[in-house]
């Protein structure tokens, strides 16, 4: 096979069912995270309600409910310490929606002025330089006008974690609703436009320069974690060809990785220089690999394997702990809340007033029966003995003791019962002290 490999080989690019269907499978996953990122809290899997704390499964889950939070969270954690250890960057390259949206308008931008219109940052001899055969005002209209409706969606996707469907749909049909301020529609602008700005300026140079999500994975990247090997014994075809480097969207040279680097693991110099190894029925020069970087003998191979198996069997007995919490919190979750406390009325010295307090957790309609013992009936004033709810929501109740009830102390016991099977009762201390 000749060495001489040059970019006039490039332009018809072949992809075969190996390793060049990389790109589709790597095209498919963004689409799909970001799909999910949209469905996720549409579907009420999760959803942050500021007025209580999280949503899962459409059911709210109060900090007080610590087994749930704490598991999933510690869950969570060990689960992405693996991911780290073991798949290095790779949600970066296959997940990440930056890196999604950047290789997205780069594409774009690409179809529409050509190639050489992308602006690298930090490099000086890439200059922009637009395709005198694209550079028409119906071009630059059409970008612009996808670029804005793609800023507009990707700005609308921080609100479906904050606001439920329906107070979506209003704000979008621009409907009144008081689930929401009015001056949201200026923080979705603003939104919008750093947006536009991320996806129209500013790209993979998050990537790059700016991203602390990958500085923090880098803790926990090693010499065994999965990244780009270079077989360098097949490096004379490399002399007259830098493709690799021309695909990377970050743009280092995937031939020469080190563990610590601004790559994101995407695989897109791997699908680069297969396509040219295409037509001669040979794997590129660029594959994933876990282990160390530079050949070793086996026993070292072996110990540096190791660290990751390591990691995973500390991280194993809590992660299981973690997932026993979690479903523990799941089986004991409380749908509903009763407290009761004393009123702020003013009324002297006595105290007679209390508040009952119920709290739906379902954002289902439900019914809750309330019902007081310890006193008796002609002593004690209860506004209602049956509260309605349409869906999440706290309602109080006011319970008011007579003034002829005789001196003493007595337990008084708030009994609340909801139309799905749920009970629970609160007890309070009252004291009558006659002068």
């Amino acid at each position: 096979m000749s060495g001489n490999i040059t970019f006039k080989q490039i332009p018809i690019v072949v992809e075969s069912a190996g390793r060049a269907n990389l790109g589709r499978i790597r095209t498919s996953s963004r689409i799909i995270a970001l799909a999910l990122l949209i469905l996720i809290p549409l579907t009420g899997v999760f959803r942050i309600d500021v007025s209580s704390g999280f949503v899962i499964f459409n059911k709210q889950i109060w900090f007080s409910d610590f087994f749930i939070v704490f598991g999933f969270w510690l869950a969570a954690a060990c689960l992405l310490i693996i991911l780290y250890s073991s798949m290095g960057t790779v949600f970066c390259g296959w997940v990440c929606p930056q890196n999604t949206m950047s290789t997205w308008a780069n594409k774009v931008t690409s179809k529409l002025l050509g190639k050489r219109a992308i602006l690298n940052w930090g490099d000086d001899d890439k200059q922009v330089k637009l395709s005198s055969g694209k550079n028409h005002w119906w071009n630059w209209l059409f970008l612009g006008l996808k670029f804005v409706a793609m800023a507009m969606l990707l700005a609308m996707i921080p609100m479906l974690y904050f606001l439920p469907p329906g107070a979506i749909w209003s704000f979008v049909t621009l409907q009144h609703d008081a689930r929401f301020p009015t001056s949201l529609y200026w923080i979705y602008t603003v939104f919008a436009f750093i947006a536009l700005a991320n996806i129209a300026v500013v790209r993979h140079y998050v990537c790059r320069y700016m991203c602390i999500y990958r500085m923090w994975q880098f803790l926990f990247k090693t010499q065994d974690t999965l990244h780009i090997e270079y077989d360098a014994s097949r490096g004379e075809a490399c002399d007259k060809c830098n493709y690799c480097v021309t695909a990377c969207p970050v743009e280092i040279d995937p031939r020469n990785t080190i563990t610590f680097d601004s790559c994101t693991n995407c695989g897109e110099c791997i699908s680069a220089c297969d396509s040219l190894y295409e037509k001669y029925n040979q794997p590129g020069l660029l594959s994933y690999k876990f282990g160390p970087r530079q050949k070793k003998v086996f026993e070292q191979n072996k110990m540096g394997l190791a660290t990751v198996f390591q990691r995973v069997s500390w991280l194993s007995p809590v992660f299981v702990l973690a997932v026993g919490m979690f479903t523990w919190g799941i089986i004991s979750y409380q749908p509903y809340h009763l407290s009761v406390y004393r009123a702020e009325i003013d009324q002297g010295d006595a105290i007679r007033d209390y508040r009952i307090n119920i709290a739906n957790k379902t954002y289902t309609p439900a019914s809750v029966s309330v019902r007081v013992e310890g006193l008796p009936p002609q002593m004690y004033h209860l506004d209602n003995n049956q509260v309605m709810f349409s869906t999440a929501d706290r309602k109080d109740l006011n319970l008011q003791i007579s003034k002829d009830l005789p001196k003493g102390l007595y337990t008084i016991s708030v009994f609340a019962k909801s139309a799905d099977g749920w009970q629970d009762h609160f007890q309070i201390k009252h004291f009558v002290e006659r002068g």
